[in-house]
């Protein structure tokens, strides 16, 4: 009998040690996965992919500007080419605009400018039909029309292969896939274009943003000879070349301007060098010679980049609206410190590009 009590005891023991070997162990919860933030997520790297560079660049030529005589009057003439680009990764041109700033002002035989200083000069984009290329044209195309297909043209291509479109010695374009679209000279919008892609910025534009072009051309600065004093004629341009988004807010904005001016003594004879680069105050830089006089110590290029930086994320109505004093100064608290230039023509540029805008 106690053998017996022996054996089950055994066993029981047994069976209690099997259940403990196989109690199932608890179950670790679910880790909670949370959503990835926009930064965190593919997001910020889409946009990086689609982030591009904004380019602005200008070439000016007085070449063709000319003496008074007895029969004709003088002529300072500028002639700026201005071209706009969003640029990618890979160095190719995303979008661009072209236009160019044909300012001519007429002075006599005895040093007198003839020309209406009070004129606003329209770009050759602006006056469209006006211009009045198309009845002369062998394509039968207006200025515009030819301008904007090479700007359609430079799409893709990187500032090498631009610069590569082949052109025959008075600057016409060869190239099969161009020659039944545009037959303007084209030399001087291949030197822009490469221009403006070398010195294209990350602003904080996209590829999906539209590219506008602004021009402003004003000659009121122009003047007479006197027996003491050369006369002059200035072409005045501002240019700003302008991103925006889906809804209409400024993404990057790059604002230059020109002075082409020419000399001509009290006989009506040109004393500039007309052969003479023209170049703008951002290529200028310190040499343009502002910060001395500046209440702020700051040089018209850093000006201009500091509105470039304020009107980011505004609409252009809201650009618009930025408040001026009567001399065309800014009044607002977060403009005064970083420009105190006149910024009137920047706001009608910055107005023509949105208008432009494709």
């Amino acid at each position: 009998m106690k053998k017996l009590i022996a054996i089950l005891l055994v066993l029981l023991m047994s069976l209690f040690a099997f259940a403990g070997c196989t109690k199932e162990e608890p179950k670790e919860e679910n880790p909670i996965i949370e959503e990835p933030t926009n930064e965190e997520s593919g997001d910020k790297e889409t946009s990086a992919e689609n982030a591009v560079k904004t380019g602005l660049a200008v070439v000016t030529s007085v070449a063709k500007s000319k003496d008074a005589t007895a029969d004709a009057e003088g002529l300072g003439q500028s002639d700026s080419v201005v071209v706009a680009v969003t640029v990618d990764k890979d160095g190719k041109v995303v979008k661009a605009a072209i236009d160019t700033a044909q300012t001519k002002i007429n002075f006599s035989a005895d040093g007198k400018i003839t020309s209406d200083l009070t004129a606003v000069y329209k770009s050759k984009q602006e006056l469209k039909e006006e211009y009045g290329m198309k009845g002369a044209s062998s394509l039968e195309k207006e200025w515009y029309e030819q301008a904007n297909a090479l700007a359609d043209y430079f799409v893709g291509k990187t500032a090498e292969e631009i610069k590569a479109i082949p052109t025959d010695d008075a600057g016409v374009t060869t190239d099969a896939d161009l020659v039944s679209s545009v037959t303007i000279k084209i030399n001087d919008y291949k030197s822009a274009a490469e221009k403006a892609i070398a010195s294209a910025q990350d602003l904080g534009s996209t590829d999906e943003d539209t590219l506008g072009l602004g021009v402003l051309t004003t000659v009121a600065k122009s003047k007479d000879a006197a027996a003491d004093a050369e006369g002059q004629t200035q072409a005045y341009s501002t240019y700003a070349a302008t991103t925006f988004d889906a809804e209409g807010k400024i993404t990057s904005s790059i604002i230059d301007s020109s002075q082409a001016t020419v000399k001509f003594d009290s006989e009506g004879k040109i004393t500039s060098d007309i052969t003479a680069p023209v170049n703008t105050k951002v290529e200028l830089g310190d040499e343009y010679g502002m910060k001395g006089a500046s209440q702020i110590k700051k040089e018209w290029f850093e000006q201009a980049e500091a509105f470039s930086e304020y009107i980011v994320g505004k609409t252009a109505e809201e650009v618009a609206g930025t408040e001026v004093d009567e001399e065309g100064t800014a009044t607002d608290a977060d403009l005064v410190s970083s420009v105190t230039i006149g910024i009137e023509g920047f706001l009608e540029v910055i107005a023509k590009s949105a208008a432009n805008a494709k």
